[in-house]
């Protein structure tokens, strides 16, 4: 099983450094293509594809970091490689998105001439490439959420090299050179709102939140109705990556049950990983609640209920 792993994840990369190579030769016509044509929408896709380069140089480094077994300083391994540089991806993209707005709205109070030939052409030749580009990410975006914004960053360049072809149609055939600059700015918008979501996600993630679909609530009175178990605080649940939870809690017995508190640790990790999928489960036996010390906190966290 890990042999089978161990290819698929060399498939990824593989098909990782070749949607570089793509991207990085897209990104260099693009901007000949817009110095030549004067288009701010083309250069503002080449920017954006210029990114899209350097996300993906981050998700195949990433990817890389994530094979290396944990150590010493990093006992976890680098499994959070991904998430930091989905993090880095997406972020990117927002500061590109706000800064092609400004650029925009300086275009539209003072239009320039165009070369639409030149703009559609160059475009054209984009569009093609982050087609396949995509088609290249398409299946481990499903496996990975820095892949996955990875393959965000060329869907948004796909979108925004159609739009940059209906704009070099326009201009083409009606002079209407303020098209560019709206252009650039709905590519803009299109990037910010695509980003935002999953930049909540990965933040999310880094601030070691509880799953979206996990209550720790329920999951520590769930687990309060199993044999020999009086009760379970101090709950935390959080995901080492967004494939690895990890859940820690105490857990009182009464004092003749402590001989048995193996058997008990045991079914309480088959319930937590067969109920709710987390993997990494430390649990802290007390025959008398550690929250009866005066200056310990109450039993049961004051969680607040999801909004």
């Amino acid at each position: 099983m890990a042999h089978v792993h161990t290819h698929a994840h060399d498939g990824s990369r593989r098909r990782l450094l070749l949607s570089i190579g793509l991207n990085l030769l897209i990104s260099v016509a693009e901007i000949v293509g817009g110095l030549l044509s004067g288009s701010l929408a083309l250069l503002s896709d080449a920017v954006h594809n210029l990114n899209d380069t350097a996300s993906l140089g981050v998700s195949y480094v990433a990817r890389r970091l994530t094979r290396r077994q944990p150590n010493a300083r990093k006992t976890f391994g680098y499994r959070r490689a991904e998430i930091v540089g989905a993090f880095v991806n997406l972020v990117t993209l927002v500061v590109i998105a706000l800064f092609l707005v400004k650029e925009a709205i300086d275009r539209l109070l003072a239009p320039r001439p165009i070369d639409a030939p030149v703009m559609l052409t160059v475009a054209t030749i984009g569009l093609v490439a982050n087609v396949l580009t995509a088609a290249l990410l398409h299946r481990d975006a499903h496996e990975s959420l820095n892949i996955r914004s990875a393959f965000l960053h060329i869907v948004s360049d796909a979108v925004s090299s159609v739009a940059v072809i209906l704009g070099g149609i326009a201009i083409l055939l009606q002079g209407a050179y303020w098209v560019d600059p709206v252009i650039t700015i709905g590519i803009a918008v299109y990037i910010a709102f695509l980003s935002l979501k999953l930049l909540r996600q990965t933040t999310h993630i880094l601030m070691e939140g509880t799953p979206e679909n996990l209550d720790p609530r329920h999951i520590a009175a769930d687990l309060r109705q199993m044999a020999h178990v009086r009760d379970v605080h101090h709950v935390h649940i959080w995901q080492l990556d967004e494939h690895h939870l990890a859940f820690e809690a105490h857990v009182v017995v009464d004092e003749a049950d402590l001989p048995r508190m193996e058997q008990i640790k045991r079914a309480l990790k088959q319930r937590l990983r067969e109920q709710y999928g987390i993997g990494h489960v430390t649990l802290e036996f007390e025959s008398h609640p550690c929250c009866e010390e005066a200056s310990a906190p109450p039993c049961h966290d004051p969680l607040p209920a999801r909004r």
